[in-house]
């Protein structure tokens, strides 16, 4: 393999535009915390139904697939509930064992220098100078991850099989992040049977519960995209360069259907610099066109998977002091007048309602309402459980729900406003309170499932974007040739 990764920085820079984790699709969007967090800060997100526990365990049930792509088969094996014999197997892929195998595989001298590389890297902190000025042990490790995707995926704006060497470095990469997990254990009292026969209580250990119920699902949606892209060996489209009039595969007698044609299909505007996909004249077969949306629907519902796996992974995390000290003294204040007196006068309040009295016009609009929103939400939050002895907030919800406690009704519309805000945006940037969370947090497990979510996320939202230029492209092409006959 070679040495990609020794300019990993200098590449995750130049990638982070389109790696999706940077600022704008929400992006492992990501962090560093946006540095690359610009490519880890900007992940996008939605709002989704879909439930973290709905796959605990499940993706072990899922093989690798072997032969033709079928999402639609790939997706309802990962929704079956596995035997108790497959989640043993989990259990024991995620025991205290270290993952042998991973460096194994590593067979030359370079690759095992770029192995102590990473690792170096990851234990001084990113402080090449060893004086103790690096960042925690869960932020070097979270940025590992986002600058993996950005160097392996960063230059990927086409559906199609990724490099073979790519493909090969960011498993072996991947590997070796990951397996921290194997050593990240819960004590449970447990019972030993000594060789006299006495039955004697011991504290045994198991897998942490959130690193066994959310990691396999992720590997299981990192090999289902891999998968999805791998099927685009043979395609009915290809693309054309941007800024080009050249159109691969179409003759000199379509000219000028071509250049009319490179005018329309290009979906987004602002992003002029990406490769533009094109159809033949008489658009894609309705096979292909079927397969495409199959593969879409697949996309999607692996993104909803990973935004569901990182906001719950994102809300398990501490709310850092820094961010409470700046909160305004009033959730009014942070909201305006006009909302504040919406949600606080409403018998039944409903978000969706508010949100369309709303001037949002923009990406960048809907990022400041989410943000004075969630403020607003913990500044409710604080006050109603300062008003029940400082309890943490889950308890007070259950005890003030009979009570007629204006801040606890307060910061509960202000949290489904939150969600409907972002589900209304799904390529929503993180708010600045995910920001500070991944920053600050000092939890080596959390920042790895919050960070590999992340990248999936942006992974999985870039696939389904791409097969929308494909099948917006098929349609403006049919509808120029109807155009061009009549």
């Amino acid at each position: 393999m070679d040495r990609d990764s020794s300019g990993s920085s200098a590449s995750a820079s130049e990638e982070s535009s389109e790696a999706g984790v940077a600022g704008g699709g929400g992006s492992c969007s990501s962090p560093s915390t946006r540095s690359l967090v610009d490519t880890a800060g900007n992940l996008s997100r939605t709002a989704s139904d879909v439930s973290t526990t709905s796959f605990s365990g499940r993706c072990s049930s899922i093989d690798h697939h072997s032969g033709p792509f079928e999402p639609a088969a790939a997706m309802a094996k990962l929704i079956d509930r596995p035997s108790p014999a497959s989640s043993a197997a989990s259990l024991s892929r995620l025991s205290m064992k270290p993952r042998a195998d991973v460096l194994d595989r590593r067979s030359t001298d370079d690759e095992m220098e770029l192995v102590k590389e990473r690792f170096s890297k990851l234990l001084l902190g990113e402080d090449m100078s060893g004086g103790g000025k690096g960042v925690c042990t869960a932020v070097a490790i979270s940025n590992a991850i986002t600058n993996l995707y950005a160097t392996v995926f960063g230059s990927c704006h086409k559906l199609e099989p990724l490099p073979a060497g790519k493909k090969a470095m960011w498993r072996r990469e991947m590997d070796c992040l990951l397996s921290v997990c194997d050593y990240i254990v819960e004590f449970y009292p447990s019972t030993q049977t000594l060789p006299d026969g006495t039955k004697v209580e011991v504290m045994a250990t198991r897998p942490r519960s959130d690193i066994y119920i959310n990691l396999p699902a992720l590997e299981k949606l990192d090999a289902m995209l891999i998968d999805i892209l791998d099927s685009f060996q043979k395609a009915e489209f290809w693309y054309a360069d941007a800024g080009t009039r050249s159109f691969g595969s179409v003759t000199s007698s379509s000219s000028a259907m071509s250049s009319s044609f490179r005018r329309s299909v290009h979906r987004n505007e602002d992003k002029w610099w990406l490769p533009v996909p094109c159809v033949p004249e008489t658009g894609i077969t309705e096979k292909a066109c079927k397969d495409l949306q199959k593969k879409r629907d697949c996309a999607n519902q692996i993104h909803k998977a990973a935004v569901a796996i990182n906001s719950g992974v994102l809300s398990d995390m501490e709310v850092p002091e820094s961010f409470m000290a700046v909160l305004p003294k009033s959730g009014r204040a942070s909201v305006g007048d006009s909302v504040y007196r919406v949600m606080l006068g409403a018998d039944k309040f409903s978000p969706d309602f508010l949100l369309d009295t709303l001037d949002i016009s923009s990406e960048h609009d809907a990022l400041a309402m989410a943000d004075r929103v969630e403020a607003a939400m913990y500044v409710w939050r604080r006050k109603a459980s300062g008003s029940h002895g400082k309890l943490p907030w889950s308890k007070v919800k259950e005890l003030a729900a009979d009570d007629d406690d204006k801040n606890v009704t307060l910061a509960s519309r202000a949290e489904s406003l939150l969600l409907c805000l972002k589900h209304r945006f799904p390529g929503l940037s993180q708010t600045t309170l995910d920001t500070s969370k991944i920053q600050f947090n000092k939890d080596v497990g959390q920042a790895i499932l919050e960070s590999y979510s992340r990248v999936l996320e942006s992974l999985a939202f870039n696939i389904v974007s791409w097969i929308d230029d494909v099948l917006f492209a098929d349609k403006s092409i049919r509808k120029l040739s109807d155009n061009l006959k009549s």
